[in-house]
């Protein structure tokens, strides 16, 4: 039970990665080095979305659900972003002053927001999940699987740095 749970978050946060609408036409990537060219991962992303899209054969309806699910999460994570993005500049603060105590406050609500954002991105992607059919579903398994044992393989590679 507890592994098909992990399995299913993986694969519904997988299959939400890829089911996140587009950007808008026009937009731009963030440029090469900046903070969120690090985070955002927008080119990969957009890719494995695709892929996913086309590998699971989505229903147009299918396809405007996802959209409106995974949108409505962004939506919801919006704040908690913000949240996170000025509790990260505090604690750039906090280390040039050497306050431990703020320090630790801070290192605690870091980790309660990113807690929320993961809940919510994975509530998505169990809804997501949901709307798929026991074909997709077997199929989005079997990518998780395979994704998985890519994963394992490369962990397993020494580095030759």
């Amino acid at each position: 039970m507890k592994r098909n749970l992990i399995q299913l978050a993986t694969v519904a946060a997988l299959a939400a990665g890829m089911a996140i609408a587009q950007a808008p036409a026009g937009a731009q990537a963030p440029a090469a080095g900046t903070q969120a060219s690090r985070t955002t991962h927008r080119p990969f992303r957009a890719a494995v979305r695709q892929r996913m899209m086309q590998a699971l054969n989505l229903t147009d309806a299918q396809k405007q659900q996802a959209k409106a699910i995974f949108q409505q999460a962004r939506a919801t994570n919006q704040p908690i972003r913000q949240q996170l993005q000025q509790n990260r500049q505090a604690m750039r603060q906090a280390i040039k002053s050497d306050d431990e105590a703020t320090i630790q406050q801070l290192s605690k609500t870091e980790g309660a927001l990113t807690s929320q954002m993961i809940a919510n991105r994975n509530v998505a992607a169990a809804q997501f999940y949901k709307l798929l059919t026991p074909e997709q579903r077997a199929k989005a398994d079997q990518m998780h699987q395979n994704m998985r044992q890519r994963f394992e393989q490369r962990r397993a590679r020494p580095n030759n740095g």
